[in-house]
């Protein structure tokens, strides 16, 4: 006799969809102006952005500057600027809530052209070379330069972090590097 396995069929793209997403494409959007990431224990609330728009930033800086061993809680502290400068001025706020619907409409057409599915945006886009192609495509555009350009400080200059990169901070008033282990970095 013949037994049917009466569980539910599972195709691999529908797999890989599922599973794909990012941490913070299964964060919970509570309220309006409010992004909680429940699995990490840390949320923001936002003055005019939406907290979509946060989260595909968030994601979006992760791709810009990956770093495995940095919590996206740094990488939100990093971007809570824009939505400060969006708070009072409505031209800028405008230009990244345009940039945000750009990129997840790019981002449903390059899923589409893939995989046959155009469901989702950024944030769905499961495999980091999509996304970072994606990213080549606009990297010259005024909202892409902004949100880079703000990182290089706005990640890096996080003293939280600065153990992480094997940076003590600064050593001018301390006598310089040289003899205080000018030559101990050991990750490079």
């Amino acid at each position: 006799m013949r037994v049917l396995d009466k569980r539910e069929a599972v195709s691999r793209r529908d797999f890989l969809a599922g599973s794909g997403k990012t941490a913070l494409g299964a964060a919970m959007v509570c309220g309006a102006g409010t992004l909680v990431v429940p699995t990490a224990g840390w949320g923001m609330e936002m003055k005019a952005l939406k907290p979509d728009t946060m989260a595909m930033m968030i994601q979006m800086a992760r791709d810009i500057y990956p770093h495995d061993r940095v919590a996206d809680k740094y990488y939100a502290k990093a971007l809570k600027q824009h939505d400060e400068t969006s708070a009072s001025d409505e031209a800028y706020k405008t230009m990244i809530e345009e940039a945000r619907l750009d990129i997840d409409a790019r981002a449903g057409k390059a899923l589409l052209e893939k995989y046959g599915t155009s469901t989702g945006g950024y944030l769905d886009m499961g495999w980091e070379a999509d996304r970072v192609a994606l990213l080549r495509d606009i990297e010259d555009s005024e909202f892409f330069q902004a949100i880079r350009g703000s990182l290089v400080v706005g990640l890096y200059n996080q003293k939280a972090l600065w153990p992480l990169f094997g940076y003590e901070g600064a050593s001018a008033d301390k006598g310089g590097y040289i003899e205080r282990g000018f030559d101990d970095i050991d990750w490079v």
